[in-house]
Formats: structure tokens, C-alpha cells, sequence
């Protein structure tokens, strides 16, 4: 993994990207840490040329969105992904989809799968985000596996979250491996333990995930861009983002 690759997932400071002056100071403090690619996820109703515009005049890549219209409106989410210059989105969370059998995990797949190819047939790839919740079983069947299964490579392919992979009960570096040939974007997200025996979200390093075991097996898998991103912070989320790019830079990338 080169520090090229390694982008920051803007959700992570998603209070400061609600207007276009906001977003203008967050992409210049995110360029000033030293990442040079960012995830646009929870910014304010911004046009995509002022986004575009903003990027390039801090030396920004758009690697990636999340496209909650995904099954809806692929048209749109077509032509989004062109205005901003970017090839690879994610649907970020099934939301208001029923998942309650097995058919009905295919029947996501199914919609995923013809969204997809419409996003192929432009030149495009969309991607799953995966969280907890595709770790349920249904007649033994772990639900991200039948939604890989159920769908042609060329529509959807991956885009695993290392922390809610962890907290359902997977392994990060196990879903790098099967996803191989399948792993454009890898959610980079530490997972920690309090005082009080909770789950918390943590620094890239400040964890106990095996970071050079998972970015190893991502990439023999082929992936392209590894994305920061840490749901809540501690406190300043660009001191926790420049402690995730500092762990990376110093530990990890070569």
C-alpha cells in the first residue's frame, strides 16, 4: 500500500462539510494532514462542480462516493459520479429494505445486481458498505455472502468496513481474501474496547485489529483505495484523522 492510496472518508467529519465554505477548510485541513484522495459521504447539498472545484484546488482525488438512491435512481447516481470524475460508489446501508428471509436478501441482490449494470454499461462500479447487520444468518447463510453470491462480479463488487466486519463477527483479513479480484475500496476502521467492556471506534493503530496482515491480504486482493474513516471520535476527528495517517504513513505503507 502506497500513501497515495490511502483516502479519508469525509463521513468522518460530516459536521464540517454541511455548506461550501465548510467543506472548502476541511478539504484544505485534510490535504494539510497528507491525504490525497477523499471519499465524499455526508457533505451538505453542494454542486458536484464546486466539489470538483474545491478538490483540484487542494490537489484532491475523489476516489469514491455513497449513493443512498443506489436502487432507485442509478441514472442519477450515473451522472452524479460523472460530474464529479469519480468511477467507484457504494450503496452505504440497506435502509428500509425488508431482510427478513433468505429471499429477501436475493431479492437486494437481485436490485443491486440490475443497478449495477447500469453503472457498468457507463463506465462505472458500484460497491457494498457493509455493517453488522450482514453478518445475520438466514437458513446458515451469512447474508454479505449471498449478496456477493447472488450477483455477477462485473456489477458489484466490495467495499468491506474492517471494524463492522469485526464487530458481527467476521474476519477482516479473511473478507479481504475472498473478495480477491472483487476489492477496489477497503473501509479502514479500527476497533476498540473500553474501560467499561464496550465496542468503540478507534485510530488506525490505537485498535487491535492486525493492520499489516488485512492490508496485505487487500493487496493480493487488488485493491485500489484504503479509506480512513472513524464514525465518532474522541474528540477533534482531524486529530484522530491525522493519528489514522500518521499510524499508516510511519507503520503500514511502503
Amino acid at each position: 500500500m502506497k500513501i497515495a492510496q490511502v483516502a479519508v472518508q469525509l463521513y468522518t467529519v460530516r459536521d464540517f462539510c454541511k455548506t461550501a465554505p465548510d467543506l472548502a477548510q476541511t478539504l484544505k485541513k485534510v490535504r494539510a494532514i497528507g491525504y490525497q484522495a477523499v471519499q465524499i459521504s455526508g457533505v451538505g447539498p453542494i454542486p458536484e462542480a464546486e466539489i470538483v472545484a474545491m478538490l483540484k484546488a487542494e490537489g484532491l482525488t475523489c476516489c469514491a462516493t455513497h449513493e443512498g438512491n443506489i436502487l432507485t435512481e442509478p441514472l442519477k447516481v450515473v451522472e452524479r459520479l460523472r460530474k464529479l470524475g469519480c468511477r467507484y460508489t457504494a450503496y452505504p446501508y440497506p435502509g428500509g429494505v425488508k431482510l427478513e428471509t433468505l429471499d429477501d436478501v436475493k431479492n437486494l441482490a437481485k436490485q443491486l445486481n440490475a443497478s449495477g449494470k447500469i453503472l457498468a454499461d457507463a463506465g462505472q462500479v458500484l460497491t457494498y458498505h457493509n455493517h453488522n447487520i450482514e453478518f445475520r444468518k438466514f437458513g446458515g447463510h451469512v447474508m454479505l455472502d449471498v449478496l456477493f453470491e447472488e450477483t455477477n462480479p462485473a456489477y458489484l463488487q466490495g467495499e468491506p468496513d474492517t471494524f463492522w466486519v469485526q464487530y458481527g463477527g467476521g474476519s477482516p483479513e479473511a473478507w479481504c481474501r475472498k473478495l480477491a479480484g472483487r476489492l477496489p475500496l477497503l473501509h479502514l476502521k479500527d476497533y476498540g474496547v473500553t474501560a467499561d467492556n464496550k465496542h468503540t471506534f478507534a485510530e488506525i493503530g490505537n485498535g487491535n485489529l492486525d493492520w499489516k496482515a488485512i492490508v496485505k491480504a487487500a493487496e493480493k486482493s487488488g485493491c485500489e483505495w484504503y479509506i480512513v474513516e472513524q464514525d465518532s471520535c474522541p474528540g477533534n476527528p482531524f486529530d484522530s484523522l491525522k493519528m489514522s495517517f500518521d499510524y499508516l504513513k510511519g507503520q503500514i505503507c511502503t
